[in-house]
């Protein structure tokens, strides 16, 4: 796991702060490679990684499924899950600090998931989706409980316009009292896409004021399509 950890940490972070606050998201090329993407691809069908699969259809969330992992997670999704939060903890304490919500993100994911278990909420929330054609994500959020952590990523294991077609990401910004904006992204293959949870801070002529954002998934319009969902935080059982 060293080179995840290195990469991680050779990422140029201030740059990423200021894409996440100019945006709402920022992408780290090349964190997974080929090779352990396919790795994440090919434990796709080993139940005894999962606790849970959902079938979109079922429940009006689109046409695809999702697994969510068991705990312990793979140790390479634990990697990036721990090694990433404690750089992006500080953009949400930012941002919770200039809208002035009372609460204080800790500096370590493990007393993140104290604070989550204290408040029942105890169950993994890192999911791996697979879309084929025709395949779709409806605009959401993810934020299962009380306690919710703002940002989360998610790793594109797949080569876009190679192996599938369409299935482009999705985000939408809605500023009050005006239209939605959408901005549609393709990360590449082993690529982290970070973006917000829920909200960001926008600066106006006031302060600072919220600006909501959803996500989801383009239609895919031929092969397949899978990636890696991190969300920071746990659910309520």
């Amino acid at each position: 796991m060293q080179d995840i950890i290195q990469k991680i940490e050779n990422t140029d972070w201030q740059h990423i702060c200021e894409k996440m606050h100019q945006q709402g998201y920022a992408i780290i090329p090349g964190l997974l490679s080929t090779e352990q993407c396919e790795l994440l691809k090919a434990n796709y069908d080993d139940a005894k990684l999962y606790r849970k699969t959902v079938v979109m259809a079922r429940y009006h969330f689109g046409l695809g499924e999702y697994k969510y992992f068991n705990y312990p997670l793979p140790d390479t999704i634990q990697t990036i899950r721990t090694t990433i939060y404690t750089k992006l903890a500080p953009i949400a304490n930012a941002w919770f600090k200039a809208l002035n919500i009372n609460f204080q993100f800790p500096s370590e994911h493990t007393d993140l998931l104290q604070q989550c278990h204290q408040n029942g909420q105890d169950k993994a929330t890192v999911l791996i989706l697979k879309y084929g054609q025709g395949g779709f994500n409806t605009l959401h959020q993810d934020l299962y409980g009380d306690i919710y952590f703002p940002i989360q990523v998610v790793l594109m294991l797949n080569k876009p316009d190679k192996d599938f077609t369409g299935g482009e990401f999705v985000l939408t910004q809605q500023v009050p009292r005006a239209q939605s904006k959408a901005m549609v992204l393709k990360p590449n293959k082993g690529d982290v896409l970070i973006f917000t949870t829920n909200f960001k801070p926008e600066k106006g002529a006031k302060g600072y004021y919220r600006v909501h954002m959803k996500h989801g998934v383009s239609e895919v319009t031929s092969g397949e399509r899978h990636t890696l969902g991190i969300i920071f935080h746990d659910a309520v059982s």
